[in-house]
């Protein structure tokens, strides 16, 4: 059951924590998250100490990243269609696992560089499966109107967090060594796993059996391919993450080469990028409200891009840790923003579908970003790969101009009264495809309206799982419109109906109020048979029109 959230003394940013399961989980993950960072410290250092290649050193932020590319798609669909919660504690015991062998391996002295990627590779792995299921589950605990107060706590959260990690890893790897480092990691990752297991929470479900994975994959990139919003959020993410990754892959390199300085100093200048984002964080409110969400992504890829100036020129610290600290700002305002509009943009039916590509290609852009600029690195110079990036993320900041980010609008996320037509055949769930027909009549004064609706339609049609729709005039009685698309089966037209959104249904109305007629538009609903069977004769069912 949702809590309300709302307290005229809470600040909209910290409203979601007065739900008891949101706040039990969040502050979970932020105890995994401190354990995570002073890890990420200990394997950074301690890769920059048994390997000489540039390359290897920027890898680890590849390969904890790497694994969303290719797991997140599968792991949205499964928490759109079995229980997030259990995704949920599946991931955190993976990452829980990793982190475990790392701590063992490292105490029984067999350290290899590939080891230490495989073992990123597999925490990778556990938050793949977690994320989308943990972001998707925000809308499912808290009301939709603290959403974005959700998201924005969560980066808020992680960024405090980072502005401690990094400097008490640095101290624990100076004064205690990586294997104290790696042991209190796995300690904290036993939080989140404890944390689900203790809590639940309300799920609307469906009526419907569940989807098959292909399906549901099918019907999630399909959603997301036809949703311009959408596109125009990951795009405007994934060129981000590629360009600004920089900043962390080569933040190792930046401390040992260019300021001369050991893991402390590299935990202060972590330290420094994680108060900026705590500072935007707090900020964020203010900031969607005095500047347009476009604008704003944009002066933070900027604010990126003067980061990784500073890093390639400076040799100061302090001069060091400033333009880090603009840096974090940067990095928490574009994922905030870019997070938010695509929970926003979603329907819940598929939002762990949406998020999950959205995690899939802005990581894969991450772990790209970090072979490039290490690549450059090691074949060129630091400097180089750092000024490249910077002028990258210039282009970025570009980029708005063409996939602008506009202002949030919230997608009805309410579940479906639709109610299935009573047919003159026994079908199964599988059976088909079904070809759905609508007849309407429409005056020649209103076809330029009917044309726009039908337009609209097509495209809210075509994301829910319309197939070959398309749209027909009577050559003999011209004010006679024909509609018609496809469904592969039976089961699939009632989960189109089942997804139709507020939004979506008020076309209908329109398109009603355009009909001239007597009666409302005909829908007619029939089954594809070939001929090649005697048994396979073309069937046609005859249908009131879906309610």
């Amino acid at each position: 059951m949702k809590h309300e959230n709302s307290h005229p003394s809470v600040p909209k940013t910290l409203a979601p924590l007065r739900n008891q399961v949101f706040r039990s989980i969040w502050i979970s993950t932020q105890i995994s998250s401190l354990g995570w960072l002073v890890q990420t410290v200990a394997i950074s250092w301690l890769m920059v100490t048994i390997s000489a290649s540039d390359l290897m050193v920027a890898l680890v932020q590849a390969a904890s990243t790497l694994p969303a590319f290719f797991l997140s798609i599968v792991a949205g669909a499964i928490a759109d269609n079995f229980s997030r919660r259990g995704v949920m504690f599946a991931g955190q015991c993976l990452i829980g696992l990793a982190s475990i062998m790392l701590t063992i391996s490292v105490g029984g002295g067999f350290v290899h560089p590939w080891l230490i990627l495989g073992l990123s590779f597999l925490a990778g792995c556990g938050f793949a499966l977690n994320d989308p299921a943990w972001h998707a589950s925000v809308g499912d605990i808290l009301d939709k109107r603290d959403i974005p107060a959700a998201v924005t706590l969560m980066s808020v959260g992680y960024n405090i967090v980072r502005s401690i990690g990094p400097a008490l890893g640095g101290v624990i790897l100076a004064f205690f060594g990586p294997l104290t480092a790696f042991a209190l990691a796995a300690l904290s990752d036993l939080a989140p796993p404890i944390a689900i297991w203790r809590t639940k929470w309300q799920v609307r479900t469906s009526p419907l059996p569940r989807e098959r994975m292909t399906t549901a994959i099918h019907d999630g990139v399909r959603f997301t391919a036809l949703s311009s919003e959408i596109r125009a959020a990951i795009a405007r993410a994934t060129l981000f993450g590629m360009a600004s990754i920089s900043i962390l892959a080569l933040l190792p390199l930046v401390v040992r080469d260019k300021l001369t300085s050991g893991p402390i100093v590299y935990g202060v200048l972590l330290a420094g990028f994680g108060v900026g984002a705590f500072i935007a964080g707090m900020s964020n409110a203010f900031l969607r409200r005095t500047v347009s969400q476009n604008s704003l992504i944009a002066f933070a890829s900027l604010a990126c891009a003067a980061c990784c100036v500073s890093l390639a020129l400076t040799s100061s610290v302090a001069v060091a840790a400033v333009f880090m600290a603009i840096g974090g700002a940067g990095w928490l305002i574009t994922w905030t923003g870019t997070d938010v509009w695509v929970q926003l943009a979603s329907p819940r039916w598929v939002v762990g579908r949406t998020l999950s590509i959205y995690y899939a290609l802005t990581y894969g852009g991450i772990a790209a970003g970090s072979w490039i600029w290490g690549a450059v690195a090691e074949n060129y110079s630091l400097t180089s790969a750092l000024q490249g990036a910077a002028g990258a993320l210039l282009l970025v900041a570009a980029v708005g101009i063409v996939l602008p980010v506009r202002l949030w609008q919230e997608t009805d996320q309410e579940s479906s009264d639709f109610r299935a037509p009573e047919l003159a055949l026994d079908l199964k769930p599988r059976s088909g495809p079904i070809v759905a027909r609508i007849d309407y009549s429409i005056p020649e004064k209103d076809v330029d309206a009917f044309l726009g609706c039908m337009r609209a339609k097509r495209h809210a049609f075509s994301r829910a799982g319309a197939r070959n729709w398309t749209l027909q005039r009577n050559l003999q009685t011209p004010s006679l419109w024909t509609e018609t698309f496809r469904t592969p089966t039976w089961m699939d037209f009632l989960r189109l109906n089942h997804r139709l959104t507020a939004a979506d249904k008020e076309i209908g109305q329109n398109l009603l109020t355009l009909h001239d007629g007597e009666l409302p538009p005909h829908t007619e609903l029939s089954i594809e048979r070939t001929t090649e069977a005697a048994r396979s004769r073309a069937s046609t069912i005859f249908a009131r029109p879906p309610r």
